[in-house]
């Protein structure tokens, strides 16, 4: 094909809704998973059983980057956006996932507003952002020619916060109000341990410092995200202004095996 008008045509394919648009723009309930197992089979499930968002795990899952490529495109047909959480906040880990087609990044331990700055600028190219050019693979995997990935991306992507430690909750005010920042999720594991009661999730310490990121991020109007194990949970999330509720494929997995054990006690 010798013209670039052909070639678009080529690569087009039909484009869902980004998760960016749908937390600004809706006020749809969605359903996240944390995904640790590297598996594209698994990806595959999560998303045709209805996952609004997946996030592949680096920073704490069995995942390597050709797994994450591999999950990544396990998405593609499916109304569900591949995010990956980084396990370190630095511009190679960044441009690393986002090359190979995630639709956003999870950042974790995010403590103050100039590294959620950072954050957003992370994302997009220059002159809005630093991230370098060399998405070989992202542009297949969004359906455009090379040379225009840049502008069919840009600010298209979503920018997730983990609030994880006392650091963070002290600034979170701050943190909320960075433009771009799309959702916060505080990260109830860590900061339990941060405060210095690990998974003491009833604690007042706990309670206090959860209200506090709570407060700040319906304040600033930037959607939440958290983990629910039962309907009941979700609901309360949603109830205090969570628009995102999810689980673990892990603990998902655990549990349903022990449930049929259950059945041959």
């Amino acid at each position: 094909l010798s013209s670039s008008s052909a070639a678009s045509d080529v690569y087009k394919r039909q484009i869902q809704v980004r998760l960016k648009t749908r937390l600004s723009k809706t006020d749809d309930r969605l359903a996240n998973f944390i995904v640790t197992v590297p598996s594209a089979v698994v990806t595959q499930a999560l998303a045709a059983a209805g996952a609004d968002c997946l996030i592949i795990d680096l920073e704490h899952g069995a995942i390597d980057y050709g797994s994450a490529h591999a999950m990544i495109s396990a998405t593609h047909g499916f109304d569900c956006a591949p995010l990956v959480r980084i396990a370190e906040n630095t511009d190679a880990q960044v441009k690393r996932a986002l090359d190979l087609g995630a639709e956003g990044i999870v950042f974790p331990l995010i403590e103050t507003a100039e590294q959620a700055s950072w954050a957003v600028s992370s994302l997009r190219y220059p002159p809005n952002g630093r991230r370098t050019f060399g998405p070989f693979i992202a542009h297949s995997h969004e359906g455009v020619p090379l040379p225009g990935y840049a502008d069919h991306i840009d600010d298209t992507l979503t920018c997730c916060v983990l609030v994880e430690t006392v650091e963070g909750v002290k600034n979170i005010e701050e943190i909320c109000d960075v433009p771009g920042i799309d959702i916060v999720v505080p990260a109830p594991f860590d900061l339990s341990t941060s405060l210095g009661i690990p998974g003491q999730f009833e604690a007042p310490e706990f309670l206090e410092a959860l209200a506090t990121i709570e407060t700040a991020a319906r304040a600033a109007g930037v959607p939440m995200g958290g983990n629910a194990f039962s309907s009941e949970q979700a609901d309360a999330l949603f109830a205090r202004g969570y628009r995102l509720i999810g689980g673990f494929d892990v603990l998902m997995l655990k549990s349903g095996v022990a449930a049929i054990k259950g059945w041959c006690g």
